[in-house]
């Protein structure tokens, strides 16, 4: 299987990851279905959001499957009080990546980072590989080293 940015990513931090694959289609793109699919509990599947200021800035958010980001606490913890969900139609010009395939490991910027703090409750989060189909099981603390992220409350 072709490796995508971010296990190349992982591979040169010497970051440890299981790949796990499961089928998709373009009605079912979110995290909930990959959790479903892989026969994880959604606590344990995150997806990524990536949020934009308005003054050019951009803030991405990973968050167990069935959680939202809570914009005031998201504001609260960026500083960046204009702070909206990216349109979905500019995702893969700012990030590199499409919907459903959205990692928050390779975007085409390295753009501040957040992961949930409720990701300390479990030993291992699956998150996008970068390609729809593929995830990563990687352990938080690795995640957080990877990207550089901040573990803080947004939900």
């Amino acid at each position: 299987m072709k490796k995508t940015n971010a296990m190349r990513i992982l591979e040169h931090f010497g970051i440890e990851y299981e790949l796990a694959t499961y089928p998709w289609d373009e009605e079912h793109l979110d995290a909930i279905s990959a959790a479903e699919h892989l026969g994880v509990d959604t606590a344990c599947v995150y997806k990524t959001i990536v949020c934009f200021d308005g003054a050019q800035g951009h803030y991405v958010f990973c968050l167990p499957a069935d959680l939202s980001v809570d914009l005031k606490k998201a504001r609260a913890i960026t500083g960046a009080w204009d702070l909206v969900p990216l349109k979905l139609a500019s995702l893969k010009e700012v990030t590199g990546y499409i919907r459903g395939g959205c990692s928050p490991i390779g975007m085409k910027k390295a753009y501040p980072t957040y992961l949930e703090e409720l990701s300390a409750l479990e030993p291992f989060i699956y998150i996008s590989a970068g390609e729809r189909g593929l995830q990563l099981k990687i352990r938080p603390a690795d995640l957080t080293k990877a990207v550089g992220a901040v573990v803080a409350d947004f939900t």
